[in-house]
């Protein structure tokens, strides 16, 4: 079982649009969180580590809490904060110093004293001094320590996060010899269509509610990391928010998701690509893949909810992936069911797979005794053949002319150098030197 890597945590709670995304991202220093002016866009609880002062520790971003509101979607919100609350070591409650206090901000305060832990109150919007004396007028929620923030503009914060970590351990700053020294964790990105199981499989994989999951099409908008150990090798599971097509995302909120979710691709070292079985392999799944293709990233198509149909048709199944995805002909495919944590044992040993071929270096001695037995076109010629780099795995083949190989020609030495060598999951890039410079291809 995945065990979870532990740092004081720090969680930010408040009701809709008071800016938590903003100064989550404001703290991390990153555009992690999703922002904009629609209430209600985070949903999931985010996570990301910061460091203050050699104080390290980990945020939480949560969705906007209303405490009363019976609607799924704010339940699962409200369900999702509380099992951040439960792990927190201090709380920053954000509120909106613009406003006057609201119902919902007197019930999530009165939620809030109930926990008995530490509560950090930041007023938030306070950008000019002539707001200052905005503050004052939140003490009456009855919390002792009350500071004044924007988010937005990055006033405060400093302050903000000497008084949240004055207790957090200082640690030494990591020599970055040391560091690079360190296995860096392996990034896994969840990708396909929205309401395909993505959360769920997150879910599942990790051993605990993570993400929320509903039969709401397009539940999850933000990407939810999740660091977990597994024997001994830290990964990171990043569920993204489901993908439509551009002309199918209207809300700025769904826009900003297909971005953040293509971004999660490109940063990820292997893409989980699941496909529904009770619906098959569609156009917009092979998009989808064919997005992970194009960033060079390593992919296992999984295909969800097989428990929902006979055994005896995976066949003709893993025919109908193959036929629709050509171009993922490397992918290998896991059948499960995320709901009912079926297969996920076989999903990691793939994962584990993937990311070994994914980052293997053949030498420059085995290419060339490889080049030799190589049999191309009459008028081409392979001299040598070397590997600069991996992730993907990338050769260079010193030809004797620069213009690029014929496609099947491509195909074929691709094909040979996976026979040979393997690269099961992992695209191959090809780049060919001579006179006239390089020229690129990928399968």
């Amino acid at each position: 079982m995945p065990q979870a890597t532990g740092l004081p945590t720090v969680v930010i709670v408040g009701r809709p649009n008071v800016g938590k995304s903003t100064l989550f991202n404001a703290i991390l220093g990153q555009r992690k969180s999703i922002t904009g002016d629609e209430p209600g866009i985070t949903r999931d609880r985010i996570i990301g580590d910061a460091v203050h002062f050699n104080r390290p520790f980990q945020l939480i971003d949560t969705g906007g809490i209303v405490p009363e509101d019976a609607e799924w979607i704010p339940a699962q919100i409200l369900k999702q904060a509380r099992v951040a609350l439960d792990v927190a070591d201090q709380i920053i409650f954000l509120i909106d110093g613009r406003t006057e206090i609201t119902s919902a901000d007197r019930d999530l305060a009165q939620i809030l004293r109930r926990l008995g832990k530490p509560v950090t109150l930041a007023v938030n919007k306070i950008d000019v001094a002539k707001r200052e004396s905005l503050t004052t007028a939140f003490f009456e929620l009855g919390f002792k320590d009350v500071m004044s923030v924007s988010a937005e503009h990055r006033l405060g914060l400093e302050e903000l996060l000497d008084h949240v970590t004055r207790d957090f351990t200082e640690v030494e700053p990591v020599d970055p010899e040391e560091q690079a020294g360190k296995l860096r964790p392996i990034r896994v990105s969840i990708i396909g269509r929205p309401n395909v199981g993505k959360s769920t499989l997150l879910n599942a994989m990790v051993g605990g509610e993570r993400a929320i999951v509903s039969p709401i099409a397009g539940t999850t908008r933000d990407s939810v990391d999740e660091h977990t150990i597994i024997e001994g090798r830290e990964y990171v599971f990043v569920d993204t928010a489901g993908i439509r097509r551009k002309g199918k995302t209207h809300l700025m909120a769904e826009k900003l998701s297909v971005v953040m979710a293509r971004r999660n691709i490109r940063m990820a070292h292997i893409a989980l690509l699941v496909i529904d079985a009770t619906e098959g392999p569609v156009g917009s799944d092979a998009t989808i893949g064919g997005y992970a293709h194009e960033e060079g990233r390593a992919l296992v198509i999984c295909v969800n909810k097989w428990d929902l149909l006979p055994e005896n048709k995976r066949k003709e199944f893993e025919q109908n992936i193959r036929d629709e995805f050509k171009f993922l002909d490397y992918a290998p495919i896991v059948f499960l069911s995320a709901k009912e944590k079926k297969g996920i044992n076989s999903l990691f040993r793939h994962i584990a797979t993937v990311y070994e071929n994914f980052d293997k270096r053949v030498s420059t001695g085995e290419l060339n005794r490889f080049v030799d037995m190589l049999k191309l076109e009459r008028d081409r010629r392979i001299f040598f053949m070397t590997q600069p780099s991996v992730r993907p795995p990338t050769f260079v083949l010193f030809m004797d002319r620069g213009e690029p190989l014929h496609f099947s020609t491509e195909r074929q030495v691709i094909n040979r150098i996976r026979k040979k060598f393997g690269f099961d999951g992992t695209p191959i890039v090809l780049k060919i030197k001579a006179r006239r410079g390089p020229k690129d291809a990928r399968a």
